[in-house]
């Protein structure tokens, strides 16, 4: 059976963006209940998660992009996809029990499919026989096991800060508990938080503000 690869994270504007690849030889050995992890309940994507990690007949990989490399400005989230992509795909095939060449499928993260699966084909220090559909978390069951592996895997990351720095909310723009969090911690240390994507207009604009806030109230 093919590997799946997806990634979770490429939009917010906190925190780091997951890829991660499932194989497994055996298509059975999938659990039911697979789908798109934007489709599943948090407790269902864990309880999935779990069982693909746990099931010595699927091999699981997980590859992170961090902040600091987000705001590289010499690289673009087009390349650190791809580069995500392969390193999933690199660390589920490392223990080489898949054929090699091996193929898989991928989610498409650029608007040309078949240009994503060639550079992240060519990014693979792996020799591998790459494919990309937009959807395929939907209509495959391999890459909707690895989009609730990647989902899971940034939930947990989202998790752990909050433990550390209080309630970040899911770190999306959108949120305005992410929001609330952005203007008070930059309210209180004068910066962003260490896990900010700074070259992201949100956290551009929130330090902006509470930099206009201070120079107006001198």
């Amino acid at each position: 059976m093919q590997f799946g690869v997806d990634e979770a994270g490429k939009g917010p504007a906190l925190g780091s963006m997951f890829a991660a690849a499932v194989h497994c030889e055996e298509p059975d050995a999938l659990p039911e209940g697979i789908a798109d992890s934007k489709r599943l309940a948090p407790e269902r994507r864990e309880e999935l998660a779990a069982t693909l990690r746990n099931d010595d007949r699927i091999a699981v990989g997980v590859a992170e992009i961090s902040p600091a490399l987000i705001d590289d400005p010499e690289t673009d989230m087009n390349s650190l996809a791809v580069r995500a992509h392969a390193e999933a795909i690199e660390a589920v095939l490392e223990d080489g029990a898949a054929a090699s060449p091996a193929s898989g499928l991928c989610d498409a993260c650029d608007t040309d499919a078949d240009r994503f699966a060639r550079r992240v084909a060519d990014a693979c220090a792996l020799e591998v026989d790459v494919a990309a559909e937009h959807g395929a978390d939907d209509d495959s069951t391999v890459v909707g096991a690895a989009s609730i592996v990647a989902k899971v895997a940034r939930d947990a990351h989202m998790s752990a800060l909050a433990d550390e720095y209080g309630p970040v909310g899911s770190g999306y723009p959108s949120d305005p508990n992410t929001r609330e969090f952005l203007e008070n911690y930059v309210a209180h240390a004068g910066e962003l938080p260490p896990f900010a994507r700074e070259s992201w207009s949100t956290c551009a604009d929130v330090l902006a503000a509470a930099q206009q806030t201070g120079l107006e109230q001198f």
